[in-house]
């Protein structure tokens, strides 16, 4: 098999990115559905952190750290603020968004845990290039097209066995 130089690694980056971004939309605005969720109280926004909702939390700090390791391949002359920025503007649209069209609550913790994950996923970048050096990009493209296709399938699989469920 070919390697991949580094104009073609760079395309992938950006074609894992883009399904990236479009996943994200997806979990954070339509809440993994082909409707918009529309909120029943109106619009709601959360100013004051919720620490105690642990697991939700943690999935927000989980799903933001390819955000930040995403960056950093895609933006590798940015500054650390820079690249940490972008991440509280994807995420201060996402929770503007919501807010707007009454589709989900706009919540600082939101904003807090995301930009949490995309700082783990910037330290983590650091760290495996550190680790990897050149090849960094190459490796985090390999996992995450493994990756990619995996939720891709898993994704194809529920589709189909709801739909089967659906029929019967």
């Amino acid at each position: 098999m070919k390697k991949l130089n580094k104009q073609n690694t760079q395309s992938l980056t950006l074609a894992l990115f883009v399904i990236y971004l479009l996943a994200l939309f997806w979990l954070v605005l339509f809440k993994l559905q082909f409707s918009v969720p529309i909120m029943e109280d109106g619009r709601v926004i959360n100013l004051i952190p919720k620490i105690w909702v642990f697991s939700e939390t943690v999935n927000n700090v989980i799903v933001f750290i390819p955000f930040g390791v995403y960056i950093c391949m895609i933006k590798d002359k940015w500054s650390f603020v820079k690249k940490l920025m972008a991440s509280v503007g994807l995420t201060v649209f996402f929770e503007a968004t919501q807010f707007i069209f009454a589709i989900g609550r706009s919540d600082i913790t939101d904003v807090l845990s995301n930009t949490l994950g995309a700082l783990i996923g910037i330290g983590a970048y650091a760290m495996l290039f550190k680790l990897f050096k050149d090849n960094t990009n190459r490796k985090i493209n390999a996992f995450a097209a493994l990756v990619t296709v995996l939720a891709i399938l898993s994704v194809a699989l529920l589709l189909l066995s709801n739909r089967w469920v659906r029929i019967r």
